[in-house]
C-alpha cells in the first residue's frame, strides 16, 4: 500500500473511532438521569495557559467581591460577541481601591486617555464557524458553562473545548437544540 492509501487509512480510521465514541456518548446520554449544565462542555484535554493580557486581572477575586458577568460583559447587537468592560466600569472602584499597585496605575492611564483596555480574547470563534452568544443568553446557558469555572481562575484560560464541534453537538442534542450543519457551518 502506497503512502496516499496510509494517510486515507489512517484518516477513516480517526473518523470511524470519532464517530464510535459519539455515538456512544449520545446512546449513554439518552439512558442516563440529565446531567447538570455545568458538566455539558467538557474540559480541555491539553493545558490552554492564560494569554498574557496588558493589565493582570483576576475573575477569582473580582467575583468573590459579589459581582456578576453581565456586570462587566454586555451583549450588544447582533449578540455574537459579550464585550470587556470600558476602562471606566472599572475605575468606578479602583479611583479609591489599590489605587496604588503599578496595575491600577495603568488602568488609570487607559481611563485617562480614554483609551480601551487591549485585552486578548481567550475564547475564539473558528473561522467558518456562525456562533453567537445571542441565543445561549437567551435560553439561559450560564457563563460557567461554557466557560469553566471562571470564579475559581486567578487568570482566564481557555479551560473548555467549547470551540469544538464535539462539544457543541453533544450540547445541542441533550438540550434538543438544533443539530444541522448549517446551525453552526456558514453555506
Amino acid at each position: 500500500m502506497g503512502r496516499n492509501g496510509r494517510v486515507t487509512v489512517i484518516v477513516f480510521a480517526q473518523v470511524l473511532i470519532a464517530l464510535l465514541c459519539f455515538t456512544g456518548v449520545a446512546r449513554a446520554q439518552k439512558t442516563a438521569k440529565p446531567r447538570a449544565a455545568k458538566l455539558m462542555v467538557p474540559d480541555n484535554l491539553s493545558e490552554h495557559p492564560a494569554p498574557e493580557q496588558p493589565i493582570p486581572y483576576s475573575h477569582k477575586q473580582h467575583l468573590a467581591l459579589g459581582l456578576q458577568c453581565k456586570e462587566c460583559h454586555t451583549n450588544p447587537e447582533p449578540g455574537k460577541l459579550m464585550t470587556f468592560p470600558a476602562t471606566e466600569r472599572c475605575m468606578q472602584c479602583h479611583v479609591t481601591i489599590a489605587k496604588d499597585k503599578p496595575s491600577i496605575q495603568k488602568l488609570a492611564e487607559y481611563s485617562k486617555t480614554q483609551q480601551p483596555i487591549p485585552w486578548v480574547r481567550v475564547y475564539t470563534v473558528l473561522t467558518g464557524i456562525q456562533w453567537s452568544h445571542r441565543p445561549h443568553l437567551e435560553a439561559a446557558v450560564k457563563c460557567e458553562t461554557c466557560h469553566g469555572k471562571v470564579s475559581e481562575m486567578a487568570a482566564m484560560s481557555e479551560v473548555t473545548s467549547v470551540t469544538t464541534m464535539y462539544a457543541c453537538l453533544n450540547c445541542h442534542e441533550i438540550n434538543h437544540a438544533k443539530t444541522a450543519c448549517t446551525t453552526c457551518h456558514k453555506q
